[in-house]
């Protein structure tokens, strides 16, 4: 039988017993529809994952009994922070799921000179939390015990001017440099735009701040693409897909 691996907001601690919040509660007993001694995974984000057992469940609230706690999430190997244009459509939910499952250590998105979506403060906070969303579920699917940084959106002018370690990228399919000419780094900023790509002045802002424009391979590749294949790439050639 396939156990249910659930994120929740609540504090665990092992052999404690847990009344889940709202949102939890209702996840497991009107949609997954667990019942009384059904076994389940849970973790908050804080590098473990905890074995449990449904012990109570009322219309409302369900309570869990930890049973066990695991060894605690080893750290990445490769610290990734992905900024990223804001695009419509879904094509930052994908990006978003993608890179969690990867291996991202934190995600910002982006106000950028072609940005296509724009946001008031109301839709601004219901994407934040939509995002957020997709980031607890794609942990869950993947068996993350870390949540990656989702930071609020800003302007690419102010990310650009925030301090970063390691090594700095901004994707560029005219540029000649490749990411394997390039000392392993323990922190990788990577910098992509939406889907009419950054502006001349964007790109000339991010290499007078430390960035180095990167090409991956011959192609122009879609918003959503590039994260997948420069965030694989980098996980194969210094971090966690090197085993």
């Amino acid at each position: 039988m396939r156990i249910s691996r659930i994120f929740t907001k609540n504090d665990l601690n092992l052999h404690a017993e847990v009344s889940l919040d709202n949102d939890t509660s209702h996840y497991l007993l009107k949609v997954l529809r667990l019942k009384t001694g059904s076994p389940l995974i849970l973790f908050n984000g804080d590098g473990y994952q905890y074995q449990c057992e449904l012990v109570s469940a009322d219309r409302k609230i369900a309570s869990i009994q930890i049973v066990e706690q695991s060894e605690k999430e080893k750290p990445p190997v490769l610290n990734i922070h992905l900024g990223i244009g804001l695009s419509k459509g879904d094509r930052l939910d994908f990006a978003f799921q993608k890179a969690t499952e990867l291996g991202v250590s934190e995600i910002t998105p982006l106000f950028t000179e072609y940005a296509t979506l724009k946001l008031n403060a109301e839709r601004l906070k219901k994407k934040t939390s939509h995002w957020q969303g997709i980031i607890h579920s794609a942990c869950e699917q993947s068996g993350r015990c870390y949540l990656p940084k989702l930071h609020p959106p800003r302007s690419v002018n102010k990310w650009l001017h925030e301090h970063f370690a390691g090594l700095m990228i901004v994707l560029s399919p005219d540029e000649s440099q490749t990411m394997d000419s390039y000392s392993a780094p323990q922190n990788l900023t990577i910098l992509i735009g939406p889907e009419g790509g950054l502006s001349e002045d964007e790109v000339a802002m991010a290499i007078e701040q430390g960035f180095i424009a990167t090409r991956l391979g011959k192609h122009v590749l879609r918003t959503e693409t590039a994260p997948l294949a420069v965030i694989s790439a980098a996980q194969a050639l210094w971090g966690d897909f090197r085993g």
